[in-house]
C-alpha cells in the first residue's frame, strides 16, 4: 500500500542484552514499484517499556504485599466466564475478620505487618494449577484449576487453617475460609456475582465456627440464609419507619419475686411481624438490627412501648411492678442514649425506679469508661441496671466490679442444671451467694420446673422468671394475669 510502519519488538544486542525496540520507516521502491530498500530510524525504547510494564504490574498486584489484586482477578474471571471447557474451577477465600480491629488498637504498620506475614505464609502453598490474590486488606484468594474435587479442596483448605493458626497463636486473630466451585451454575455470573458468593461462604464460617478458621462450602441454603437477612434488614427498615404491614411489638413474661411470691414485675421482649415474613424471633432479628444500627430506632420504640405499659400498670393500681428493657452495647454508648431515655421518661411521666434495663455480657468487650458514665447517670434517676445471660459469654464475678449494676441475671444453662443434678455439685448457689456479697440482687431466667424453684428458692434467690411461672404474654394477656394474681392474694392487695 505504499504507506510508512511502525513497530515494536524485542531484539538481543551483541553483548547478549535483551532491548525493545520502536522502528518507524517506509519503503523505497525502483521503477518497477518494487521494494528494494528500507528507510527509517530505530529507537531504543527499553526504558519505556520497563515503566509499562511497572504499570501493568501495579494494576494487577497490590502494592503492600507483592500478590495478584481484586482487580486482576476479575478480568481473568471475565475472561473466562461462560467456558465449558469441562476443566475444574474453584476460588478458596480467606477473611481475617480480626485485623481490622488490631489495626484500630495497636496502627496500621502493626496490621499491615500481620497481613504481610500473613501473605507470605500463604504464597507457600501456591502451584502450577493455583494463584493467589489479594482482594482485599484483609481478604485473601486461591484461584485453582485442575484439581481433583470438593475433597481436595477442603483438605487444601484445612492445611492453609493450619498455616493461619500458626502463625496468629500469639496475636489471636481469627477468621473464615470459604469454598466456591465454579461450575455450570456459576459459569455465565459476572465477577461481583461470583466473589459475593465466595465472601458469603467465608463469612458463615466466622458466624458458626468454634475453630479459628472455620471452613465452609457454598451452597444455595447459604444464599437462601443471605436473602432472609436482607428482607429481615428490610422489614426492620420499615418497621423503624412504620410502615403498614412491618410491626415491632412487644411481649411480657412476668418475674416473680421468690420470697413474697408474688409478681414483682415483666420483661419487655421485642417481636418483629410482618406479612411476609410472618413472626421473626429476636434471636434471628437482633444481630441485624446491631449490625445496621437500626438497633436505635427501633429500641426507642421499644421504650416508648414499654412505658407504655408501666402506665397502664400504674392506672390499674401495679405502681410497684417494674418493666425490664434488654439494651445493646450500641445504645448504651450511644452518647444521646442515657439523657434521652430520661427526657422520655419526663414525657411519659415514668417512674425510674419502675424501670430496670439489662445489658448483655458483651458490653465487656467495648469501652468501660463510657459504658460506665452513661450507667451512672441512669442510675441517679433510680434506674436500675442488669447483665443479662451471667455466665455464659466474657465476664465474670470479679469484673462485674468494673461495670456500676445493681443486678446478675443467671444464664439458662446453670438453671438447667438443677434439675436432678447433686446439689453439691451445681454452683448455681455459689453464684447467688457470690452475688449478694457484691451487693447485687439475682435474677434466675428459665425455670421450667418446681424444683428449680425449690432449690433457687433454698440458695436465696430474689427473683425468676421462666415457663413454670408464664410464657411471655401480649400486653392484655399480661395485664389479665397480673388481675388474676392479684385476685388470689386479695389479702396483700394490688402491691
Amino acid at each position: 500500500k505504499r504507506q510508512p510502519f511502525r513497530s515494536e519488538y524485542e531484539l538481543v544486542t551483541f553483548q547478549g542484552k535483551r532491548k525493545w525496540v520502536l522502528e518507524i520507516g517506509q519503503g523505497v521502491y525502483d521503477d518497477q514499484g518494487e521494494v528494494e530498500a528500507l528507510e527509517g530510524i530505530i529507537f531504543d525504547i527499553s526504558d519505556r517499556k520497563d515503566l509499562e510494564d511497572h504499570l501493568v504490574f501495579l494494576n494487577e498486584h497490590d502494592k503492600l504485599t507483592g500478590l495478584y489484586n481484586r482487580e486482576y482477578l476479575e478480568e481473568i474471571l471475565k475472561k473466562e466466564a461462560g467456558i465449558r471447557d469441562g476443566r475444574k474451577r474453584a476460588l478458596i477465600g480467606i477473611n481475617l475478620s480480626m485485623v481490622e480491629v488490631l489495626a484500630a488498637n495497636y496502627g496500621f504498620q502493626y496490621a499491615q505487618n500481620l497481613i504481610n506475614g500473613a501473605a507470605k505464609a500463604l504464597s507457600s502453598h501456591c502451584a502450577d494449577n493455583c494463584m493467589l490474590f489479594q482482594t482485599y486488606a484483609n481478604r485473601f484468594v486461591y484461584y485453582l484449576k485442575d484439581y481433583g474435587d470438593i475433597n481436595e479442596l477442603v483438605a487444601f483448605s484445612e492445611s492453609l487453617a493450619e498455616t493461619l493458626e500458626a502463625l496468629f497463636v500469639t496475636d489471636r486473630i481469627s477468621g473464615g475460609i470459604g469454598i466456591l466451585e465454579i461450575g455450570e451454575a456459576e459459569a455465565d455470573l459476572d465477577a461481583d456475582a461470583i466473589l459475593r458468593r465466595l465472601l458469603i461462604a467465608s463469612e458463615r464460617s466466622i458466624a458458626v465456627s468454634h475453630k479459628d478458621f472455620g471452613i465452609t462450602a457454598y451452597n444455595n441454603q447459604l444464599e437462601a440464609m443471605v436473602n432472609r437477612e436482607g428482607a429481615i434488614r428490610h422489614a426492620l427498615s420499615a418497621a423503624a419507619g412504620k410502615e403498614r404491614g412491618h410491626e415491632l411489638f412487644l411481649q411480657y413474661q412476668p418475674i416473680l419475686d421468690v420470697q413474697k411470691g408474688s409478681v414483682a414485675g415483666f420483661e419487655a421482649l421485642a417481636r418483629l411481624r410482618t406479612d411476609n415474613l410472618g413472626l421473626v424471633m429476636p434471636m434471628e432479628f437482633t444481630p441485624v438490627a446491631e449490625k445496621t444500627k437500626l438497633v436505635l430506632p427501633l429500641g426507642e420504640s421499644v421504650f416508648i412501648q414499654a412505658f407504655a405499659f408501666l402506665g397502664k400498670l400504674g392506672e390499674l393500681g401495679y405502681d410497684t411492678l417494674s418493666v425490664s428493657v434488654n439494651v445493646s452495647a450500641i445504645q448504651l454508648l450511644h452518647p444521646d442514649f442515657a439523657d434521652g431515655l430520661i427526657r422520655m421518661m419526663g414525657r411519659m411521666a415514668v417512674n425510674p425506679s419502675n424501670v430496670l434495663i439489662e445489658i448483655t455480657e458483651s458490653i465487656f468487650t467495648s469501652d468501660y469508661a463510657a459504658a460506665n458514665r452513661s450507667i451512672e447517670k441512669l442510675r441517679k434517676t433510680g434506674i436500675r441496671v442488669c447483665i443479662d445471660d451471667f455466665g455464659t459469654g466474657y465476664s465474670s464475678l470479679s469484673r462485674q466490679k468494673e461495670l456500676h449494676v445493681d443486678c446478675l441475671k443467671i444464664d439458662k444453662h446453670f438453671i438447667d442444671q438443677l434439675i436432678g443434678a447433686d446439689p453439691g455439685r451445681a454452683i448455681t448457689s455459689d453464684i447467688i451467694s457470690m452475688a449478694h456479697k457484691l451487693g447485687y440482687f439475682v435474677v434466675a431466667e428459665g425455670v421450667e420446673h418446681e424444683s428449680q424453684l425449690s432449690r433457687l428458692k433454698e440458695y436465696g434467690c430474689d427473683r425468676i422468671q421462666g415457663y413454670l411461672l408464664a410464657r411471655p404474654l401480649d400486653e392484655g394477656d399480661a395485664l389479665a394475669f397480673i388481675a388474676r394474681q392479684n385476685e388470689s392474694r386479695p389479702d396483700e392487695g394490688n402491691h
